[in-house]
């Protein structure tokens, strides 16, 4: 960038995640820009707000896509009526549906979380109706769920008969898993042959086991130790009767354990291809034809802390990897840094700053993330405005 504003010819990209408990990742986006614009008032800049596949990925589509979003009451995780959502994009080719619209983490208060009783039932209402649209393809954003249900509600919703030994319907919720024995499609929603199902993924993680859905997401689900080996059981029940009644093996399967077990129930009972969750998010908005264009010359992301968890499917390292292959830099910002600087480069970040100005508490830097983002921005561009002679 040679500081002569739009000059160059060349734009700035900024596409956070969202920073959880303090912005969306549309705010997170405008706070960047606000800074970026004040240091470079001609430049040319893109806001184009990301997801995982969890919280926001409808909005951050719909948004990218100039498309709509469509609001209905389904059922939430513990049974009661909740407002959820779905999002159409602007040539009307893909809906999307995210697990956390109905059937989230966000929807339940820490004390009523319930992972033997939360149901993804609500995200297939919401599948049911996004079906209704006619659209060529659905893409359900896997991550934030409250469930550990292996998605058997989303399943039961479209139309999948699930029953015990006694061929009576399953309850909701991941206890009843245990009791699994039949799987029978008859009267699965036809619609679902019409289109393209794609899953995108927040993470690899299998569906059982020592890294599986239960035991590594059970215990922020609310489930209590003496839980997990019970839900650890029930959904490797539900991947032996899907494997015996259908034909499909789900449990070795990277990204089954997302969203509760849900993966590996869309993959296996629905044909459901998973993907990475910011992959396609990044493929939907359009972000890799940008890069590609020769035009961008620089990526801003971020997210509220970079960890090690980041180098598996989260927003940040998704774009640098992508931004590598078009040989553009990418400034990442976020509220803490734990994760060493030569682990990024290696996964194609040119650099991490912490947009923390000096001592502050959590609640504090959460209160200010939006003034931090935009000066901790602002100074970075101004940096790349100093010309440097060897």
């Amino acid at each position: 960038m040679d500081g002569s504003g739009s000059g160059s010819g060349k734009m700035i990209i900024a596409c956070p995640n969202a920073f959880k408990g303090s912005l969306g990742a549309p705010e997170a986006a405008a706070a960047i820009a606000r800074g970026v614009r004040a240091a470079l008032p001609g430049g040319e800049l893109r806001e184009l707000p990301l997801a995982d596949g969890g919280d926001g990925t409808t909005e951050c589509i719909v948004r990218a896509t100039g498309g709509r979003l469509f609001h209905q009451t389904v059922t939430g995780p513990l049974g009661d009526p909740v407002e959820g959502f779905w999002g159409l994009t602007g040539d009307g080719g893909t809906a999307v549906v995210e697990i956390a619209a109905a059937s989230g983490l966000a929807r339940l208060s820490r004390e009523s979380l319930d992972p033997l009783r939360a149901t993804s039932f609500g995200t297939g209402e919401l599948i049911k109706a996004a079906l209704a649209s006619g659209c060529r393809r659905l893409f359900v954003g896997l991550g934030g769920s409250a469930t550990v249900d292996g998605g058997a509600g989303a399943l039961q919703a479209l139309g999948a008969a699930l029953l015990d030994g006694a061929g009576r319907p399953l309850e909701r919720g991941g206890a009843a898993l245990g009791t699994l024995a039949v799987i029978s499609l008859e009267g699965l929603d036809p619609r679902l042959r019409g289109v393209d199902l794609v899953a995108g993924c927040d993470v690899e993680n299998l569906l059982y086991g020592p890294t599986g859905a239960a035991t590594i997401y059970g215990p922020q689900k609310g489930a209590l130790p003496e839980q997990l080996p019970l839900l650890d059981r029930n959904l490797r029940r539900f991947a032996a009767v899907v494997e015996r009644e259908l034909g499909v093996q789900v449990g070795a399967l990277p990204g089954g354990g997302a969203a509760g077990g849900s993966g590996a129930g869309l993959a296996g009972v629905l044909g459901a291809r998973l993907v990475s969750g910011v992959e396609a998010v990044m493929e939907i908005a359009g972000l890799p034809a940008l890069l590609e264009s020769g035009r961008v010359a620089l990526v801003i992301t971020g997210e509220g802390e970079i960890n090690t968890q980041t180098l598996y499917g989260k927003v940040p390292v998704g774009v640098s990897r992508l931004a590598r292959r078009s040989g553009v830099p990418v400034l990442v910002l976020a509220g803490s840094l734990r994760l060493d600087l030569a682990a990024a480069q290696d996964q194609g970040i040119t650099t991490m700053l912490s947009i923390t100005d000096g001592p502050l508490s959590l609640g504090q830097s959460m209160a200010r993330t939006a003034e931090l983002l935009e000066s901790t921005a602002r100074r970075a561009v101004e940096l790349l405005r100093i010309p440097f002679v060897p």
